[in-house]
């Protein structure tokens, strides 16, 4: 008896998927719960592990297919039953029967040289005595002066895709004839360079179709979303850097030792968001209907550049959690992100997004909401500038920062203090 292999429930709201990759092949044996398949859904990439052990009988569902909660997209049957029959007596003693040679198309036959062309006093002489030895003559009866007639068409077609002179590759067919199998062998080994120089480069197509991941069609869903759902205004400000440079450089190696983890800037600015979203509540709120819903906890999003797309994890309780548990955790869930193992449930929930840009050398950005989010601050490139400090200039090491924020529910008032808080902070 077999056993399905069901798409489960993935997420709240999630009702499909896309199979990303299957990790086994029909006929492989699998263990109960070891990986099978690749499901990506709108919010991460999972792997759905074998529901027993056995083998794989039945693959249901294709790659980039879309399938339903539910759906069934593989059957597993057990070792016992899936292991080939023995053969009979009677199929086991049976001689078996010979190979049938593989039947072989001679090509037409060249058309005969004149006689005249084929006189032996023009043949090289390499044997002793100035005798012409085999290797001479099929030289001379091979030699085609670079006339690609002297094979059949199929070889010409290829010499003429390849660019190639009938005399530059080595002939193996009757009467020193090129054949497709030659010009193959040619190809293959790598064709001389005033070959290849001479053969035309391989075109680029002008345009290419390739099917958008689920994740990427749920992003582009959402920033649409994002841009006609809510009133989003960018206001921007800048931050000497200087500090919290040098309040690094001071201690990231005694906190590396202490804590096992290293010292980076999010840490400081989740902090600091945490300070400023306190005083400025409504940056941490969201709209829901009629009614506004103020959040008491700081689950911040950190936005993480992975293989298939922007993803945004969630730091829980960023207020409760020291610098170091923060690094931890932002360390974790990037790798998680990066391997594509973020469940569903580390990306839910965030009530405010922090996004760097500057890792890519951004030095300006307006970042989009992440609904149903009001705010979501953008940090950029560090870049040494010229600014006044008590009437004089300084080169300082400076950061633009940017906080976007959903106009409806925030005041330019309240988006400045919170963008200035976390400048302070």
């Amino acid at each position: 008896m077999t056993t399905d292999i069901v798409v489960p429930v993935l997420g709240e709201s999630v009702t499909e998927a896309t199979i990303a990759k299957w990790l086994k092949r029909a006929g492989d044996v699998v263990a109960a719960d070891e990986p099978v398949v690749e499901l990506e859904t709108e919010k991460a990439t999972v792997e759905l592990g074998a529901p027993s052990a056995g083998v794989l009988a039945e693959i249901l569902a294709a790659e980039g297919a879309d399938v339903a909660v539910g759906a069934v997209i593989g059957r597993i049957a057990p070792a016992d039953a899936a292991r080939a029959p023995e053969p009979k007596p009677a199929e086991a003693t049976r001689a078996p029967e010979p190979a049938r040679a593989p039947e072989v198309r001679a090509e037409p036959a060249a058309a005969p040289r004149p006689s005249a062309e084929l006189d032996p006093r023009h043949a090289r002489r390499s044997a002793p005595g100035n005798r012409i030895s085999a290797d001479d003559l099929r030289s001379f009866l091979g030699e085609s002066g670079g006339d690609a007639s002297r094979s059949g068409p199929a070889a010409r077609k290829l010499l003429a895709e390849h660019g190639l002179e009938a005399s530059a590759v080595a002939a193996t067919g009757p009467g020193g004839r090129v054949t497709k199998g030659d010009v193959l062998a040619h190809v293959a080994a790598g064709a001389p360079a005033a070959a290849a120089a001479a053969a035309p480069a391989q075109a680029t197509p002008r345009e290419q179709r390739v099917k958008m991941s689920r994740l990427r069609r749920t992003i582009a869903a959402r920033l649409v979303e994002a841009q006609s759902t809510a009133a989003i205004l960018t206001t921007f400000n800048e931050i000497d850097m200087s500090a919290v440079m040098d309040a690094r450089a001071r201690h990231k190696d005694a906190f590396e030792k202490k804590h096992g983890v290293r010292l980076g800037f999010s840490s400081f600015f989740a902090k600091a968001v945490v300070a400023a979203l306190r005083e400025v509540p409504e940056v941490n709120a969201e709209i829901d209907g009629d009614e506004i819903v103020f959040k008491n906890y700081y689950d911040l999003g950190m936005a993480v550049s992975a293989p298939s797309g922007l993803v945004v994890p969630v730091i829980r309780e960023c207020d409760r959690k020291s610098f170091a548990e923060i690094e931890a955790s932002l360390g974790e869930l990037a790798a998680r992100a990066r391997d594509g193992k973020l469940s569903p449930d580390e990306m839910r929930g965030g009530t405010f997004t922090i996004s760097n840009g500057g890792v890519f050398g951004s030095l300006l950005s307006t970042p989009i909401l992440n609904r149903p989010q009001s705010g979501i601050l953008g940090l950029h490139k560090i870049e040494d500038r010229p600014i006044a400090v008590d009437g004089q200039v300084v080169i300082r090491p400076m950061m633009y920062v940017a906080l976007s924020y959903d106009h409806r529910l925030v005041d330019g008032r309240e988006a400045v203090t919170f963008l200035v808080r976390v400048k302070e902070a």
